[in-house]
């Protein structure tokens, strides 16, 4: 299936048609789908209505029931991967406004445990100085004073003891000069004393030796839940089992070529 941003949408009213279609085909009721796939006869209503995104794994459920299988089966799949993802693109994020996405992201940390960031080329909003958050955002036209706000208000999730955060960052993620040396030193004093907070580990991976990985994008796992992956233009909001699986290895994978603790901050301590 071609990737098409304006048809994610779409895919899930077809998914939701399809699987109902299929049932019928197969001459079930709910109920007895729902009973078969160990669930209930309102979930099933709500897939087969549109009002509830199935997981793919409920999908495959579904459609293991009702013995599809072939190109249909893989069709209905790929439909089902589609309603798993969503597109912002920060274009339209800019028309409503950057402070009502810094909403979104509080409301996601509020029902979130585990944060795993990987940051490719910029240091995230959480451990910005408000210099950093204030550049990172002056390209946008407008008074962005509220989106400043909220995006430092949001950093008081840090010392919630309820809540891990590991931040990967490259070398050039810490080091890209956004502000001038001296702010620069400044913000990266901010990385080592965010650093010793008990909940939070911070790694940095040098530009140096042999790395072979080839990351290619900044990306954020919210627990097993939810991954997002930024681009140039937007980001993808993934929330399939299998593209959070993926990125949470990925994230393993990138951990073992950084450095922690006592050494992260010396070399922190270097660069600024």
């Amino acid at each position: 299936m071609t990737f098409e941003p304006a048809a994610l949408g779409q895919s899930r009213s077809d998914l939701a048609a399809a699987l109902k279609e299929e049932r019928k085909r197969a001459g079930w009721t709910q109920v007895r789908l729902a009973r078969h796939c160990n669930m209930s006869q309102t979930k099933v209503s709500n897939i087969e209505s549109g009002k509830l995104t199935p997981a793919l794994v409920d999908v495959e459920l579904i459609l293991d029931a009702l013995g599809a299988e072939g190109a249909l089966a893989a069709e209905i799949l790929a439909l089902a991967r589609s309603a798993n993802t969503e597109w912002q693109d920060h274009w339209n994020s800019r028309r409503r406004g950057l402070d009502k996405k810094q909403n979104e992201l509080a409301r996601l940390e509020a029902v979130s445990t585990e944060f795993r960031y990987f940051l490719l080329s910029m240091i995230t909003g959480l451990l910005a100085t408000p210099e950093y958050v204030r550049a990172s955002i002056a390209d946008v036209p407008g008074d962005q004073s509220k989106t400043i706000a909220k995006k430092l208000e949001r950093q008081s999730v840090l010392v919630n003891p309820e809540k891990r955060f590991t931040f990967l960052l490259t070398e050039q993620a810490a080091r890209w000069p956004l502000l001038p040396p001296i702010e620069m030193a400044m913000q990266l004093d901010r990385l080592v004393s965010v650093s010793r907070i008990p909940n939070v580990r911070l790694g940095v991976i040098p530009l140096g030796g042999h790395i072979p990985e080839r990351p290619l994008n900044t990306f954020t796992v919210y627990d097993r839940r939810l991954a997002t992956v930024e681009t140039g233009t937007g980001a993808l909001i993934l929330r399939d089992h299998r593209d959070v699986s993926a990125y949470r290895e990925d994230f393993q994978r990138y951990e073992g070529y950084a450095v922690w603790g006592d050494e992260c901050r010396a070399l922190l301590a270097e660069w600024a």
